[in-house]
């Protein structure tokens, strides 16, 4: 079978048992390395791909796919709701007013968002679809002066059921003029997100337009929440269906841009975290280099003989590039699958780990990390394997410069 020359000879290097144990170690070294820095990028980068979608999903539950700001005097919301709703890509819109507020029961306060919604549109654009928010709103439609809250935010005014409270709006509150309070009565709690459950309480529409009547004009305006059927297309696919409303002031923001500082934060988060990491596989190809090096001087006999022969420089070069990103492929292969398996098991492995620690250091579910979880992308994969070989390759440059630089009448003079 033909085999060119360059691989043929670079494959026996790798596969020639040396004679020198410490290259040998440090070949292995080399591959592990790389092995070791590939599986760690993989798990860690899908752990937190994991963490970014469950942020994302709290996130969600009170942050609109996409809003879209009426003018004040033009089209109204119901004729507005029609037409975006008939737009490929938006699969429900549903108006909503919201204003900073100060909520007070019994002395106790919290500066909150009030946001004032129909409730017969609402459904349609929810994240999370339970049943409780679902019967919270058929309250909430029957109630003109009903008032759901976020969980903590209820836990901190120490508020149930059918209690009243006291909502002042902000622009008031500054005013030092109360004459807007309003009372409420909670008809219930419900599931804001981890973000958004202690400033969060939903009122009917026409209880909030009354309630901030007298506010600035931006809190006074009707929205439209979008709901989009492609999430992170959500910008390009809201400002498409504002083109279709007739002409006026539109104003339209998507949720990753309404809350760009958190997920700027978590992509850089990432970013910086597969960077320390890839230091484990560039020491990896440092092994590399020393590996080759050693190759080098202890073959030169060999690359003399194949310069006699007829092999140019570049020949000689390809054969060392060869045998020392063997070494590199070898490693980085190993890497993803283990770090494709440890990915796949994780959240079985913690709950493992979990229950060994509770069992042998403490009583009861102290060490809580089952919640442990991941989101393999493989992108990521294909990313980390491609910077893993990229750097393997560049690591094996220099020695193999070296190996086609030297004269084979020097080595094989005193042979």
């Amino acid at each position: 079978m033909y085999h060119p020359l360059v691989l043929f000879v670079g494959l026996r290097f790798v596969k020639a048992r040396k004679k020198n144990q410490l290259m040998s170690f440090v070949s292995l070294i080399s591959m592990l390395g790389i092995a070791l820095g590939v599986l760690a990028l993989i798990a860690v980068m899908s752990v937190i791909n994991a963490s970014t979608s469950t942020m994302r999903d709290e996130t969600l539950k009170s942050v609109p796919h996409a809003v879209l700001t009426l003018p004040a005097e033009g089209i109204g919301w119901r004729q507005a709701a029609q037409i975006l709703q008939q737009h490929d890509g938006i699969v429900a819109a549903a108006p909503f007013m919201e204003g900073e507020a100060w909520l007070r029961n019994e002395g106790a306060g919290e500066f909150v968002a009030v946001r004032g919604i129909d409730p017969a549109f609402e459904p349609g654009v929810l994240q999370q679809g339970n049943g409780n928010m679902q019967q919270l709103l058929g309250e909430l439609a029957n109630t003109p002066d009903g008032i759901i809250l976020g969980t903590r935010l209820a836990a901190r005014l120490r508020l149930f059921n059918g209690m009243q409270l006291s909502v002042t709006p902000l622009s008031s509150l500054l005013s030092r003029d109360t004459g807007d309070a309003r009372s409420f009565r909670v008809l219930g709690f419900a599931d804001f997100g981890f973000y958004d459950n202690a400033s969060m309480a939903l009122v009917n529409l026409s209880a909030a337009q009354s309630l901030f009547a007298s506010s600035a004009p931006a809190t006074g305006r009707l929205q439209m929440r979008l709901r989009v059927d492609d999430l992170f297309n959500a910008a390009v696919l809201s400002t498409q269906a504002a083109g279709a409303l007739p002409a006026g002031d539109y104003q339209v923001s998507s949720w990753d841009q309404t809350r760009r500082s958190l997920f700027d934060a978590l992509r850089m988060e990432k970013v910086l975290t597969g960077f320390m990491l890839l230091m484990i596989v560039i020491i990896g190809a440092v092994n590399i280099v020393a590996t080759l090096v050693m190759t080098v001087a202890d073959k030169s006999a060999d690359i003399a003989i194949l310069r006699t022969m007829g092999a140019g420089r570049g020949t000689v070069m390809a054969v060392f590039v060869i045998q020392g990103f063997a070494a590199g492929v070898f490693g980085t292969v190993l890497g993803a699958l283990g770090g494709i398996a440890l990915a796949a098991s994780i959240g079985d492995l913690t709950r493992a780990i979990q229950t060994l620690l509770n069992n042998a250091l403490a009583p009861g579910d102290v060490y809580m990390i089952a919640h442990l979880q991941s989101e393999l992308q493989w992108a990521d994969v294909a990313l980390v394997c491609a910077c893993a070989l990229l750097i393997s390759l560049l690591a094996t440059l220099y020695p193999a410069w070296r190996a086609s630089r030297i004269q084979p009448a020097d080595v094989l003079r005193y042979e």
